[in-house]
């Protein structure tokens, strides 16, 4: 009860974050407990930050004290060793980062054209530009993110989905449109933003676009026409916009009033949400990323969508066949391990 007044009172206290269509009560407190899972979620960063310190010291250490505990040889072969060991994997990084940029340069004439439209900026507050922003870097530790994390932050969503598609071995051609304003100063600040291997307009994609409009495909759930496969020809949309159940509708109003296509991804074809069939920037795109890799949308979706979003029954129906063909796979293989020992029977 007491925690219940507690949230009460702060959220009397809480900025108005869309002075256009003001915020609901349950919206506000939903924007209270994010900002509670935000802080929380700092604590916890800082607490890593601490513990990583400590650690680098103890490992500091010990190296010393390995050092200080053999021979005047001995200790020379350990320090050439972790240096040529430091020098194996710079090279390798190197190695990869070359490999990616060769990648995304050849989706750049090759590769399926997928638009982030960031011309909701006015729309959005501060913090929620800076959670859309994130959503598309290459920073090194999202490298640890699981595929089925759930990005909330925008800036994050954009920071993770450039990363994701850094990382993929046939990536897509990414565009930025709207890159103007707040949104631009946002992007900006995101590191190596500038050596970025993706297509950034201030533009709105239909300024930016108009000689290929008729290959312009928003997509968007509220669009009556199902995706059934990815046509290369085409540049499919993804709107670029925190929060929508504030702004319902918003994309599929925009696209109908530029005279441009829609679609919908076949979600409903293949599990059931629990709640709406709304995805996050890097969810949409990831999925997209996905079908180009596995041409099999179930799949896509299946490792894509977070488990708690999924009705339980898919899920549990998903396990069982993942079960069944995992036991099919091991019967293949025991039969292929029986012919290839027959011969040395008898």
């Amino acid at each position: 009860m007491e925690a219940e007044q507690n949230d009460e009172k702060a959220l009397e206290h809480l900025p108005s974050e869309a002075p256009q269509q003001p915020l609901s009560k349950n919206a506000q407190k939903k924007l209270l407990k994010q900002q509670k899972y935000e802080a929380k979620k700092a604590e916890k960063k800082a607490q890593a930050k601490e513990q990583k310190k400590k650690d680098a010291e103890r490992k500091r250490k010990e190296w010393e004290e390995t050092l200080a505990s053999v021979p005047e040889e001995e200790r020379s072969k350990l320090i050439e060793s972790r240096k040529s060991l430091r020098k194996e994997r710079m090279e390798k990084r190197s190695e990869e980062r070359e490999k990616k940029i060769e990648r995304l340069t050849n989706a750049k004439h090759s590769g399926q054209n997928i638009i982030i439209d960031l011309d909701f900026s006015h729309l959005m507050t501060p913090s929620e530009i800076n959670s859309l922003v994130q959503q598309f870097s290459s920073l090194p530790f999202l490298s640890s993110f699981r595929r089925r994390s759930f990005v909330t932050d925008k800036s994050l969503q954009i920071m993770y989905s450039y990363a994701m598609n850094g990382r993929c071995a046939n990536p897509g051609h990414l565009w930025l449109t709207g890159c103007a304003g707040e949104m631009g100063s946002q992007l900006q600040r995101l590191p190596g933003f500038d050596k970025w291997i993706i297509e950034k307009e201030n533009r709105s994609y239909i300024e930016a676009l108009q000689d290929q409009k008729e290959n312009l495909v928003y997509l968007t759930a509220d669009s009556e026409t199902v995706l059934d496969e990815l046509d290369p020809k085409k540049l499919y949309i993804i709107g670029g916009l925190v929060d929508r159940n504030r702004w319902k509708g918003i994309t599929m109003k925009k696209a109908q009033e530029q005279g441009i296509q829609t679609a919908k991804l076949p979600i409903g074809s293949y599990l059931k949400m629990s709640s709406s069939q709304v995805l996050t920037v890097n969810q949409a795109i990831e999925i997209l990323l996905k079908f180009l890799e596995t041409k099999d949308w179930k799949t896509s979706f299946f490792q894509v969508i977070p488990q708690r979003k999924r009705c339980e029954a898919d899920t549990q129906e998903h396990h069982e066949a993942e079960g069944e063909e995992n036991q099919e796979s091991d019967d293949q293989t025991d039969t292929k391990r029986q012919c290839i020992e027959a011969p040395s029977l008898g």
